[in-house]
C-alpha cells in the first residue's frame, strides 16, 4: 500500500481513537510517546542529511565547465525563483494568518503545550528580536565551532560551512578529491535511505500525534489547519501560474501555455510521486523532446535543479514556520521574518528530493528562531497532499529555468509540437 494511503488510514483511525480517549487515560500518554519517538527520529537526521546533501551538491558543480557561464546563470535563476516563492508565501501567510482564529492564537486549539518555563524563555527569545538582528543572522553564518553549532542546532552556520567545504573540496588534487566526493555522496545516499526508512513509520507517528491532539481538543484543531492548507495551496498556485509564467513571458518572450502543455507529463508524475528525484527522467525527457532544449543544457540544469531548486519547498517551509509562530501568539518582527526567509532559502538547497524531506528543514527554521518543535506533528495532517503540490511546483520551476537558460544561450526552444509523445 502506498505511504499516503497508509497515512490517510492512520489519520482516520487516529480521529476515532482520539474521540474515544480521555486525556487523563494511559492511552493518551501512549499517543504522546509514539508521536515523540517519531519526531525524535526526524530530528536525528537533520545535521547529517543537510550537511552531506549540500556538500555533495556543491561538489557536483565542479565537473567540466559547470562553474562557467551556464552554472552562474543556473544558480542565479534558482536563487531568484526560490526567493520570489518565499516572499509570496510570506505575503499570503501574513494576510490569511492561519495560526490566529477569531483574533486569538490557535495554540490551545492545536494542543500546543510544552514546559511553561521553557516556552516563556523561547518566546522571549523570539519576541525580543528587531530589524537590527538582521546583522546577527550573518554573524551566525560563521560559527566558531561547527561541532558546537551542530549540537546547538545552529544550522545556518553549518550550511555556510558545508557550502565552503563543497566549493573548496573540488579544488584539491584529483585523487583526494575523488575520495571525499565518494565519501560525502555515500553519506548523502545513506541519510536519504535512513530518512525514507523513518518515513515508513510516518503512519504510526501520525496516528500518535493526531490521536493525542483530537483527544485533548476534539475537532477544534481542524479550522486553523484548513486555513493553513488553503494558504499554502494558494501561495504555491500563485507562484506556479503567475510568477513563473511572467518570467517566461517577460524574460524569455515565451508562451507559458505552450510550456505548461509541454511539461504536463512531468508535473503529473511529480504530483503522484512527491519526489523531484524520481521525476527527473520524465522531466528531462519532456524538456528535451517536448520543449526543444538541447541535451547539453538539460543534462546540467535539471539534475542540479532536482537538488538545489526547491521553490515550492522553500515557500512551504516559510509558511509553516510563520503558522506555528502565529499559533504561539507571536507578533514576529521584520528581523525574525527576515531570518525565516534566509534560512528557508538556504535549507531548500540541502533538502533531498524525497517525500517529506522538508519536515526536516522546518525543524531547522523553528530551532533557529527559538520555537518548540512539537508543532511539526500538526503539519503531518496535511503534508502529503501539500508535498505532492509543491513537488509539482519544484519540477515546473526547474523546467522554466531550463528553457530560459537555453533561450539565453541562443537555442530555439518550444518550437516543436508539445502535444506529441
Amino acid at each position: 500500500m502506498k505511504l499516503h494511503w497508509q497515512i490517510l488510514i492512520a489519520m482516520v483511525l487516529a480521529i476515532i481513537a482520539g474521540l474515544m480517549t480521555d486525556p487523563s487515560s494511559t492511552a493518551y500518554n501512549v499517543y504522546g510517546f509514539i508521536g515523540t519517538l517519531f519526531l525524535n527520529a526526524l530530528k536525528m537526521v537533520i545535521v547529517p542529511l543537510i550537511v552531506a546533501s549540500i556538500i555533495a551538491s556543491i561538489a557536483g558543480l565542479g565537473e567540466g565547465d559547470n562553474l562557467g557561464r551556464l552554472g552562474i546563470k543556473t544558480l542565479g535563476y534558482y536563487a531568484t525563483t526560490s526567493l520570489v516563492a518565499i516572499l509570496i508565501g510570506l505575503c499570503v501567510v501574513n494576510i490569511t494568518t492561519p495560526g490566529i482564529v477569531d483574533g486569538v492564537a490557535a495554540g490551545e486549539q492545536l494542543n500546543l503545550t510544552v514546559d511553561q518555563d521553557q516556552l516563556e524563555g523561547q518566546l522571549k527569545k523570539v519576541e525580543g528580536r528587531s530589524s537590527g538582528d538582521i546583522v546577527d543572522v550573518f554573524v551566525r553564518m560563521i560559527p566558531t565551532n561547527i561541532v558546537k553549532a551542530a549540537h546547538d542546532g545552529q544550522m545556518l552556520g553549518l550550511i555556510f560551512f558545508s557550502i565552503l567545504f563543497g566549493f573548496f573540496m573540488i579544488r584539491i588534487d584529483a585523487e583526494r578529491q575523488k575520495v571525499l566526493r565518494n565519501f560525502w555522496q555515500g553519506v548523502s545516499d545513506v541519510m536519504v535511505e535512513i530518512t525514507l526508512f523513518i518515513m515508513k513509520f510516518a503512519p504510526i507517528g501520525v496516528f500518535g500525534l493526531i490521536a493525542k491532539t483530537i483527544s485533548a481538543t476534539g475537532f477544534a484543531a481542524f479550522e486553523p489547519m484548513m486555513v493553513f492548507f488553503v494558504s499554502v495551496a494558494v501561495a504555491l498556485l500563485l507562484h506556479a501560474f503567475v510568477a513563473l509564467p511572467l518570467l517566461l513571458m517577460l524574460v524569455g518572450k515565451l508562451s507559458p501555455t505552450r510550456h505548461i502543455t509541454a511539461m504536463s507529463p512531468a508535473m503529473l508524475t511529480a504530483f503522484s510521486t512527491a519526489s523531484s528525484s524520481a521525476t527527473l527522467p520524465t522531466t528531462m525527457d519532456c524538456v528535451e523532446k517536448r520543449a526543444g532544449v538541447s541535451r547539453k543544457t538539460t543534462s546540467f540544469v535539471l539534475p542540479l535543479g532536482a537538488t538545489v531548486n526547491m521553490d515550492g519547498t522553500a515557500l512551504y517551509e516559510c509558511v509553516a514556520a510563520m503558522f506555528i509562530a502565529q499559533a504561539y501568539g507571536l507578533d514576529l518582527t521584520f528581523g525574525t521574518q527576515f531570518t525565516i526567509v534566509v534560512i528557508a532559502l538556504l535549507t531548500s538547497i540541502g533538502v533531498a528530493g524525497i517525500p517529506a524531506a522538508s519536515l526536516v528543514a522546518i525543524t531547522v527554521i523553528l530551532a533557529a528562531i527559538g520555537l518548540p518543535l512539537e508543532a511539526i506533528g500538526l503539519l503531518l495532517v496535511t503534508d502529503r497532499i501539500l508535498d505532492m503540490i509543491r513537488t509539482a511546483v519544484n519540477v515546473f520551476s526547474d523546467s522554466c529555468g531550463a528553457v530560459l537558460i537555453a533561450k539565453s544561450e541562443g537555442e530555439q526552444v518550444l518550437q516543436s509540437d508539445p502535444s506529441r509523445p
